[in-house]
């Protein structure tokens, strides 16, 4: 999927097991894309992202019924001329994401939020949106895709706290 703009914001989900609380959808409301990493839970979660925006959806370790087996483990899709590649947990990385010319990769699991640049590659975990795991946070990410500048945000679903856009430069 390519949308025609240079720039736009994506909400980035992950490991929400089947809760989709509504402080995770005020937070992604009015993204022009949305991506869940994995551990989704039924159907209807992504069905209800879908009204927000399109959606971007992997499967993950957890993700069992006949509808999550349609999902694909991996996904590459193109959003305001950048390729952003998704996958559940990034020890299952089955390829070099700068040779591939891939802006971001998206991922969860770990249920910890995190972002670092490697090789002109930002990799960005949104953290867990939905049961609480451990003293972990409860969050969802705003990628902002912006030429060729990404910025992120993390939004904290249990406090309501909304950082800084932290610019990352690629």
């Amino acid at each position: 999927m390519t949308e025609s703009a240079q720039t736009a914001e994506i909400g980035l989900i992950s490991d929400t097991h089947g809760l989709l609380r509504p402080e995770a959808l005020a937070a992604l409301d009015g993204v022009q894309h949305v991506v869940h990493a994995g551990d989704v839970g039924p159907q209807t979660i992504v069905d209800t992202l879908r009204e927000i925006a399109p959606v971007t959806v992997v499967r993950g370790n957890t993700d069992q019924g006949s509808e999550a087996l349609a999902w694909p483990m991996t996904a590459a899709v193109e959003i305001a001329g950048r390729t952003f590649y998704v996958v559940h947990d990034i020890d299952t990385l089955d390829l070099d994401p700068a040779a591939a010319g891939m802006a971001a990769v998206v991922y969860g699991h770990s249920h910890r939020p995190a972002a670092a640049v490697r090789e002109d590659v930002l990799y960005v975990n949104p953290g867990a949106a939905g049961h609480r795991r451990f003293s972990l946070p409860v969050t969802v990410a705003r990628l902002r895709v912006d030429g060729d500048r990404l910025r992120l945000r993390y939004c904290d679903l249990t406090t309501g706290d909304i950082g800084p856009w932290q610019d990352y430069g690629v």
